[in-house]
């Protein structure tokens, strides 16, 4: 972890608190102001740009103070070194900050976006009618991979006897022939060469001419047409449900929609009748811990054990085998500030711990013996490679797969030989922007930070923070890859500044492998803030359903935002996502079926549990961190009230007076 930059890395994602104490050891401070500034106006992604301080005192005369400490908020966004030079690695908005005589002094800055190095125009799947339509997607892409939906795009035709566009990227067909189709956006440009061909169709028609299904269900319309195989133009009436250009339907709203399809002056339509999808269930709380003066963070529920990890310097173990009375059997010291992942191989017999800010530096995991399950006893540790921190852990047979703070890499231990665990593989995303940073605690890798991570039949999940969702062949075969040689297979950008604006710290945080689909979840936090202090922490974060049907080419097909609320740690089990949403509690979805749209709009919400508490770290706030089915109980965790053990009921009869909560 990147411990002291002014601004202590805590948390999940690494946040920043100001230390205004032992800075150098100086005298109280002189200064009345300090004016940071630079020889550059504007800044843009990936420049280097120096910064100075010049302190004042009350009638405004220039003092003799240095700076003592430079720092840069969101830590995802810039980092500055000692000498005041600071390297910018994604657009936002940025402070800047320098302690001079023990005291802060801030000024904020905002980094452009860099411009767009492609445009990609999706491809069409037939030629265009003479007399037809067909609107073109097209993205204008970073040198990163991140889409730029706020870039201009110019459309031309290269030939408009045959073909025109217009500036929304709808394509007309004139006559016979052939036409190149151009997008660009500044010095970027993206082609696609498109037939026109006579309209042969004689007629056409939709399959399933009606249909009625619940909100979520999605419609798959096949449109048959006699005298010719064309791509129809597919268009949906009302706001509530979209329809793709495959034919796909699915209504976040009920009601009754007309989907229609079109091949030239040919037009056929169908309907759709949608209904409530009515998923609710109950949700009983069976039993409690309570938390108040420590905060939990991570848990791992196996047997008749629930293991739960602390914002702190220990860690916690409980005995289950009475879910309404959870009994304490040992408190785990470790010399950490932050124990996060915690785990153990599936026969139980090894817990793994991931350790942050320890006293003595040397983070890195640490393996215990739970030969009895009530009371762990260290067995051995690895710090070698991974000292300045390890924030997430995933045990796979034998190996541990690991996010390494300091570089932002993921590394691979194996622990065959648990008294003697080693580094067999190291990985890291192409990042161009990133860039080796000198500070107090040595010289760390700044640009790139890998948050989570989960390996499932040979193939590793990465959520990498700014760089997406990243897939990895560690043993699948798709490209000759092992826990010792990992290979790239494919790559997913999200553009962070675009779905959440300026004064964040976001990026991509967790990650879910289940059935065809990888759940992606964001987490945001404001770009500075205390996770030790008591007032309420605005938080934001959507989860992304990514379709890993084709592994080379994953794409988002569906979300799931909660409006009020930031997302966390998920489970996926037997359809049903558990997940901790912070501020918004514990909450329960269906995700049965092809997921397509906005989750939250079509009702699949099973079920929310409120897991703020009077007596909580802070009272009556929910801060939910994540979520574990265990035999027929889900176990939810809170950083601020500690564990809560429910169950799911079955569905709620709409004619009964009960409702879902606790």
């Amino acid at each position: 972890m990147r411990i002291r930059r002014v601004l202590l890395l805590i948390l999940c994602i690494s946040a920043f608190t100001f230390l205004s104490d032992n800075v150098s050891g100086q005298r109280p401070a002189a200064a009345k102001t300090v004016e940071i500034s630079s020889t550059q106006a504007e800044y843009e992604v990936g420049q280097h740009v120096k910064f100075s301080a010049a302190a004042k005192d009350e009638t405004g005369k220039t003092l003799n103070e240095k700076p003592a400490r430079w720092f840069a908020a969101p830590f995802d966004l810039a980092a500055i070194d000692e000498d005041g030079l600071a390297s910018f690695y994604q657009p936002g908005e940025v402070t800047i900050g320098v302690f001079v005589a023990g005291k802060p002094f801030l000024k904020k800055i905002k980094v452009n976006a860099a411009i767009p190095s492609k445009v990609e125009i999706e491809p069409v799947g037939s030629p265009v009618v003479v007399g037809g339509t067909m609107p073109l997607l097209a993205t204008a892409l970073l040198a990163n991979g991140d889409p730029r939906r706020d870039a201009t795009i110019t459309w031309s035709s290269s030939n408009p006897r045959v073909a025109t566009v217009d500036a929304a990227g709808v394509v007309t067909g004139v006559a016979p022939g052939s036409a190149i189709i151009r997008a660009v956006s500044g010095s970027a440009m993206g082609t696609l060469s498109l037939t026109i061909v006579e309209n042969t169709v004689t007629s056409l028609s939709l399959a399933p001419a009606t249909s009625s299904v619940a909100t979520g269900d999605v419609v798959h319309f096949k449109a048959t047409a006699s005298g010719g195989s064309f791509t129809p133009r597919w268009a949906v009436n009302g706001n509530g449900a979209t329809v793709d250009a495959s034919g796909g339907f699915v209504a976040d709203q009920p009601g009754t929609y007309l989907v229609t399809a079109s091949i030239g002056n040919h037009t056929a339509a169908a309907s759709v009748v949608v209904r409530p999808r009515n998923a609710e269930r109950s949700i009983e709380i069976i039993g409690r811990v309570k938390l108040k003066d420590v905060q939990a963070a991570e848990e791992w529920i196996i047997g008749n054990y629930a293991y739960l990890s602390t914002i702190s310097d220990h860690f916690l173990v409980y005995d289950i085998s009475d879910p309404a009375n959870p009994k304490l059997t040992d408190k785990v010291k470790v010399d950490a500030r932050l124990i996060n992942d915690i785990s153990t191989t599936p026969d139980g017999k090894v817990l793994v711990i991931s350790r942050e800010s320890a006293s003595s530096r040397k983070n890195g995991i640490a393996f215990y013996d739970t030969s009895d399950p009530a009371h762990p006893k260290l067995i051995s540790d690895y710090t070698a490679t991974v000292s300045g921190g390890v924030h997430s852990a995933f045990v796979d047979s034998h190996y541990v797969y690991l996010t390494d703070d300091a570089t932002g890499s993921m590394r691979v231990i194996d622990f065959g030989d648990v008294k003697n665990p080693k580094e067999v593989a190291r990985w890291e995303v192409n990042n161009e922007v990133a860039n080796s940073v000198k500070t107090d605690e040595g010289v760390e890798i700044h640009g790139r930070y890998l948050h989570d991570l989960q390996v499932k039949d040979g193939l590793a999940y990465l959520a990498y923070w700014r760089d997406g969702l990243v897939i990895l062949d560690v043993g699948k075969g798709l490209k000759g890859g092992s826990p010792e040689n990992p290979k790239l297979v494919s790559q997913l950008h999200f553009n962070h500044n675009e779905l959440y604006g300026n004064g964040w710290l976001a990026g991509t945080h967790s990650v879910f492998r289940y059935k065809n689909y990888v759940f992606v979840g964001d987490e945001v936090f404001p770009a500075i803030f205390d996770i030790h202090a008591k007032p309420r922490i605005p938080v934001r974060g959507i989860v992304h359903v990514v379709d890993v049907s084709e592994i080379e080419q994953p794409r988002k097909v569906a979300e799931y935002p909660v409006p009020e609320a930031g997302a966390h740690n998920m489970w996926v089990d037997n359809d049903i996502l558990y997940m901790g949403y912070y501020s918004g509690g514990g909450r329960v979805l269906d995700v049965s079926g092809e997921l397509r749209g906005d989750l939250y709009r079509q009702g699949r919400e099973m079920g929310r549990l409120w897991t703020g508490d009077d007596e909580g770290f802070r009272s009556n706030q929910p801060f939910c961190w994540g979520a574990q089915p265990h035999k027929g109980l889900v176990y939810f965790n809170d950083l601020n009230s500690g564990m809560w053990i429910v169950k799911v009921g079955p569905q709620i009869d709409k004619g009964s007076t009960t409702s879902p909560g606790n």
